[in-house]
C-alpha cells in the first residue's frame, strides 16, 4: 500500500466513530425534519402562515432558510437545510484541524513528516478524508430524503447543498490550522467564521425582497457572501439549481490548495499568526493551578460572554416585533410556544425561546472549559502541574469549578443585557423576572454539560471531545428540533435545555429543576470520586 493509503486509511479508522455520529445525526435530522413538516404544517394554509411571518419577521429568517415556495419539500428545505449545512460545517472544520494542527501540536506530524510521505501527503489525505466525509454525509441525507417520498431532485440537491457546505468550511479549517499557533486557536478562529457567515447568511435573507405572494424571497447580496447562502440559493424542491452549490465546492478546494501552499513556507510548530508574548515572570495570581486555568479559558469565556449578553438583548428588545406579527399569523405564537414551552404572553414565549438558545451557547462554554483538561492532558503539560504538590482529583475540579463559573458569566451577561432591554423599552416589569427565572434554568442546564464532560474525561479519556461536544448537540437538536418536528414529548424531555424552570403565572413551574440539580451534584461527585483512581492518558 502506498503512503497515501495508509495515511488516509489511518484517518478514516480513527475518526470512524464521530464520522458516523456527524453523518447519522445530519440524515436523522432530515428525515425526522420531514416527519415535523407534515404533522405540524400538513395544510398548505398552514405553510403560508408561517412563511408570510417569516417574510415579515428578520428574527425568524436569521434561523430558519430561504423561503422559497409552499410545497412540502421546498417548506422542509427552509425548516432544515441551514441546519444541515451547519453540522456538516462543523463535521469538516473539527476533522481539519485534528489532522493537521492537532496531531503537529502533539508532535505526530513531525514523526510522519520525517518518512518519506513527507509535509504535503498528509494534508493531502486529510483533504481527501474531508471530501470523503461530506460526499458520504450528502448521500445518507438525500437518501433519506428520498425515504420520505419527496422529489429525487430536490433530495440529491439538499445533500449536496449541505457536503458543499461542508467542503467549502474544510477549506476554512484547512486554512485556519496553518494560521494559528494552536489547535485551539485554530477551531476558535473556524467556530467564529462560521458563526459569523451564519448570521451574515441571516442577514442577507432579511433584507431580501419577498415575492408579492409572501412565499418566497429574493436574498440581498450579503447571503452571496456566505457558504450556507450558497447552500440555500440551491431552492431545492423548487427552482432546483445546482451551480450555486458549486461556490462551495470552489472555495473549499481553493482555501485547501492554499493552505498546502502554505504548509511549505512554514517551520514546524510555527504559524503565520504569532502568538501573544508572554511576560518575563508570572504574576502573583498565577500562583495556583486555579489561577491557571482561568488563565487558560478566559479567552473563550469572554467571547462566549458577549454571544449571551447579545442573545439577553435580542430576547427582550424583539417582543414588540413578534407580538405585532403574530396578531396577524397565530401560526408564529404556536411555534414559539412549541420550542419554548412558557404557557404565558408572548414575551414570556420570546424570551424563554432565546434563553433556550442561550443554554446551548452556555453548555458550549463549559464543555470547551472542560475540554481543556483532555487537552493539557494529551499535550503533556498536566504531567508539570500534577508533579507539584497538586492531586489529580483538585486538578480537575478545577477545570469543573471554572466550567461551572463560566457558565454564570455567560447567563449573568445575558440576564444583564435582557433587563437593560427591558429598561430601554418600557416593557413589563415582569420581564425581569421572567428573564432571570429563564437565566437560572438555563444556567444549571448547562452546568451539567460542566459535569458530563468531567466524568468522560474520566472514563474515556480519548474520546472526550467526541463525545462531550455530541452530548451538546443530541441536547440541542431534541430541545429545539424536537417539538417542531413531531417527535414524542418525553424525547425531547430528555434535553437538559428542555425541562428548565419557567414562569407560570404568579408561580414559577420548576418543572426539571430538581432532576438537573440532581444530575449535577451526582456527575460531579462521580467524576470526581473516579479520578482518584485514573492514571495520566497521554497523546490524542
Amino acid at each position: 500500500m502506498t503512503a497515501f493509503g495508509i495515511l488516509l486509511r489511518q484517518r478514516l479508522r480513527r475518526d470512524r466513530l464521530q464520522l458516523m455520529l456527524w453523518v447519522v445525526g445530519t440524515a436523522l435530522m432530515a428525515f425526522a425534519g420531514y416527519a415535523g413538516v407534515t404533522q405540524s404544517y400538513s395544510t398548505l394554509a398552514d405553510r403560508q402562515n408561517i412563511l408570510a411571518a417569516a417574510l415579515a419577521n428578520p428574527v425568524i429568517l436569521m434561523f430558519r432558510g430561504l423561503p422559497s415556495g409552499t410545497s412540502e419539500g421546498a417548506f422542509l428545505a427552509f425548516e432544515v437545510l441551514p441546519w444541515l449545512a451547519l453540522l456538516a460545517a462543523l463535521m469538516s472544520t473539527f476533522l481539519a484541524v485534528r489532522h493537521t494542527r492537532g496531531d503537529e501540536e502533539a508532535g505526530r506530524a513531525e514523526l510522519v513528516w520525517a518518512t518519506p510521505a513527507g509535509r504535503r501527503l498528509p494534508t493531502v489525505a486529510t483533504l481527501v478524508h474531508g471530501l470523503v466525509a461530506n460526499v458520504v454525509l450528502a448521500a445518507l441525507t438525500a437518501l433519506a430524503l428520498l425515504a420520505t417520498g419527496l422529489p429525487a431532485a430536490g433530495s440529491l440537491l439538499s445533500g449536496a447543498a449541505a457536503g458543499a457546505c461542508g467542503i467549502a468550511f474544510l477549506g476554512i479549517g484547512l486554512l485556519a490550522a496553518q494560521l494559528m499557533r494552536t489547535s485551539r486557536g485554530a477551531n476558535s478562529l473556524t467556530v467564529w467564521v462560521l458563526v459569523a457567515t451564519f448570521l451574515i447568511r441571516g442577514i442577507g435573507n432579511a433584507a431580501g425582497t419577498p415575492s408579492d405572494d409572501l412565499t418566497s424571497m429574493v436574498s440581498a447580496w450579503p447571503a452571496w457572501l456566505s457558504p450556507f447562502g450558497w447552500a440555500e440559493q440551491t431552492r431545492p424542491y423548487d427552482a432546483d439549481l445546482a451551480w450555486p452549490m458549486l461556490l462551495g465546492l470552489a472555495f473549499g478546494l481553493v482555501l485547501a490548495a492554499a493552505s498546502i501552499a502554505l504548509q511549505s513556507l512554514r517551520d514546524i510548530d510555527a504559524s503565520f499568526v504569532a502568538e501573544r508574548r508572554g511576560r518575563v515572570s508570572a504574576r502573583p495570581a498565577l500562583a495556583s493551578p486555579h489561577a491557571l486555568v482561568w488563565r487558560l479559558t478566559s479567552g473563550s469565556i469572554i467571547g462566549w460572554a458577549v454571544g449571551g449578553a447579545i442573545t439577553g438583548i435580542l430576547a427582550t428588545t424583539l417582543g414588540g416585533l413578534v407580538d405585532q406579527i403574530s396578531g396577524e399569523n397565530p401560526a408564529v405564537a404556536e411555534i414559539l410556544t412549541k420550542i419554548g414551552g412558557a404557557t404565558g404572553g408572548l414575551d414570556e414565549v420570546v424570551v424563554t425561546v432565546f434563553f433556550t438558545l442561550l443554554g446551548i451557547l452556555a453548555a458550549c462554554c463549559a464543555v470547551q472549559t472542560v475540554v481543556r483538561a483532555r487537552q493539557e492532558e494529551a499535550h503533556g503539560t498536566a504531567e508539570a502541574v500534577l508533579a507539584a504538590p497538586v492531586g489529580r482529583v483538585r486538578w480537575l475540579a478545577d477545570f469543573v469549578v471554572v466550567g461551572v463559573v463560566a457558565v454564570l458569566i455567560v447567563v449573568g451577561a445575558a440576564v444583564l443585557a435582557g433587563w437593560i432591554g427591558v429598561w430601554s423599552n418600557d416593557g413589563d416589569e415582569s420581564l425581569y423576572r421572567i428573564v432571570a427565572v429563564a437565566g437560572l434554568g438555563q444556567a444549571v442546564a448547562a452546568a451539567v454539560f460542566a459535569v458530563l464532560t468531567a466524568l468522560v474525561f474520566v472514563l474515556i479519556p480519548r474520546a472526550t471531545t467526541a463525545v462531550a461536544w455530541s452530548l451538546v448537540l443530541l441536547a440541542a437538536m431534541f430541545g429545539m428540533f424536537g417539538p417542531l418536528f413531531g417527535l414524542p414529548e418525553w424525547s425531547a424531555n430528555l434535553s437538559p435545555f428542555a425541562v428548565t424552570p419557567v414562569v407560570d403565572g404568579s408561580g414559577v413551574d420548576v418543572r426539571g429543576l430538581w432532576w438537573l440539580v440532581l444530575a449535577l451534584a451526582s456527575g460531579g461527585a462521580a467524576a470526581l470520586t473516579l479520578m482518584r483512581r485514573r492514571e495520566l492518558a497521554s497523546g490524542a
